[in-house]
């Protein structure tokens, strides 16, 4: 830890550098689709009040009613509702929160199997739909267009941030709100969206920094993690993505499994999490025939034929997981966490590999996520400036309009268009580690292209 050394200038230059190179993008901004917008916000509202007038005649609210006397309902308070469910009626939540409470997430009420849970579900994110994407859109936007602010002075890690309206925090693994979100985004008349997206790039970051060779040898010779925790976690024989079940039960590996692990989160976790969002497991205790599709019958039939038919044991199977996977699978990786944060304890700060120091006080999982994140992104802000260079120095019609987490967001002159995917890969994965020679790892990036005056949700084409 001590070995690395902060250079403050340099990133100085980065941050400033980047500040300017985002203000052209916050100025070009993307254009937005108000006649969409408001007749999609009317259609919502309409389904609100729908869902909300079938909800207040039922058992279950007329009881949370009841339990609060005279003072009223807010099914958007998590407060009100976690103290409802668990403590008003009894269920025992299927994870808590960093507080101790029961925890009030999609998953965990799912989990509790009550349809009257699922209607409040629905409710919250059409009026996030409405209220925060859609709303927000038609708040900020001046002559038609938006134009995002992105800052790099608020977040801890020295990553990037964005408001009025938050570029960052457009849906993307919920897919009935990115569609409904994106189709109301455009290009310039006559352009078309284009996305790059780093792949996998702070798990890559992370091995610049803990050296596993094990991890190394995953990332260099392109070997799958997923498909292997995948076999090992559902006990699959051989992993195949053209069979059932197969490539849904390795994004639940992915998204459920490895990276909460390489975040700090645990087995019990995990077990809940895959099982009830992925697996569709919505009980404690399994039978044939439940949750989702799998080689020809469902997950559950699978499950208890390895002996895994219910929560706990499922939860038991993953403690065991869990211990390998860092024990065996990456101990390297478990060994400089440790010194990671035996150095911050000593030390009171963390350096990053991009000339950052973090200070102050941190929790464990903060302390190790926090270089990763912060150079992770550094990463993608030296390619964003970059490529903004050679935008202003070859006068591009295409332009930079947004970042969000590893993705770079382009406005595209159709006639330009090869010329910039060439630009663009040439400056991500060749550029940058010459640049940045600690990075001893390949770079990848994907592209996903929309059609000419086609949303954001249009049907895109990989490049």
């Amino acid at each position: 830890m001590r070995n690395i050394h902060p250079n403050t200038n340099d990133a100085y230059r980065l941050l400033h550098n980047g500040a300017l190179a985002l203000l052209r993008a916050e100025q070009q901004g993307m254009r937005v689709d108000m006649e969409y917008i408001e007749r999609t916000t009317a259609q919502l509202t309409e389904q609100i009040d729908e869902l909300e007038a079938v909800l207040k005649k039922t058992k279950f609210f007329r009881h949370w009613q009841h339990s609060r006397g005279n003072r009223a309902v807010n099914i958007n308070s998590d407060v009100q509702l976690g103290n409802y469910i668990y403590n008003r009626l009894g269920f025992e939540p299927v994870k808590l929160t960093d507080s101790g409470r029961g925890a009030v997430d999609e998953e965990s009420l799912l989990a509790l199997g009550v349809p009257e849970l699922e209607s409040i579900i629905k409710i919250r994110k059409m009026r996030k739909n409405r209220d925060t994407y859609l709303g927000g859109f038609a708040r900020e936007q001046v002559d038609g267009y938006v134009h995002p602010f992105f800052h790099l002075h608020f977040v801890r890690t020295y990553r990037s941030s964005s408001d009025r309206p938050n570029f960052q925090n457009i849906p993307k693994r919920d897919k009935e709100a990115q569609k409904i979100t994106r189709q109301a985004l455009y290009p310039r008349p006559g352009h078309q969206l284009l996305e790059f997206d780093y792949g996998a790039l702070e798990v890559r970051i992370a091995a610049c920094y803990h050296q596993d060779p094990n991890m190394l040898k995953y990332i260099r010779e392109g070997h799958d993690l997923h498909a292997d925790m995948t076999e090992q976690i559902f006990k699959i024989d051989k992993y195949d993505d053209a069979i059932d079940g197969h490539a849904h039960l390795r994004s639940a590996v992915k998204n459920g499994f490895v990276f909460p692990q390489f975040y700090g989160d645990y087995y019990g976790n995990n077990a809940a999490d895959i099982s009830g969002k992925w697996c569709g497991l919505k009980t404690k205790q399994w039978k044939p025939g439940q949750g989702v599709g799998f080689e020809g019958a469902h997950i559950s039939d699978h499950l208890c034929t390895h002996k895994l038919g219910s929560l706990q044991k499922f939860t038991d199977h993953l403690k065991e997981i869990e211990e390998d996977f860092w024990e065996n699978r990456f101990p390297e990786y478990h060994a400089w966490k440790r010194r990671w944060w035996a150095g911050y304890k000593k030390f009171g700060y963390i350096d990053m590999k991009t000339g950052f120091r973090c200070s102050g006080l941190m929790e464990r999982n903060d302390a190790i996520n926090y270089p990763i994140q912060g150079s992770a992104f550094h990463c993608l802000l030296w390619s964003f400036i970059e490529l903004d260079r050679i935008m202003v120095l070859e006068k591009w019609n295409t332009r930079l309009i947004g970042q969000i987490h590893d993705a770079i967001i382009f406005d595209v002159s159709p006639n330009e268009l090869d010329h910039v995917i060439k630009t663009i890969r040439r400056v991500t994965t060749q550029d940058l580690p010459k640049a940045w020679q600690w990075i001893n790892v390949p770079l990848e990036v994907k592209g996903d292209l929309f059609p000419v005056d086609g949303s954001w949700a249009s049907e895109s084409t990989k490049v």
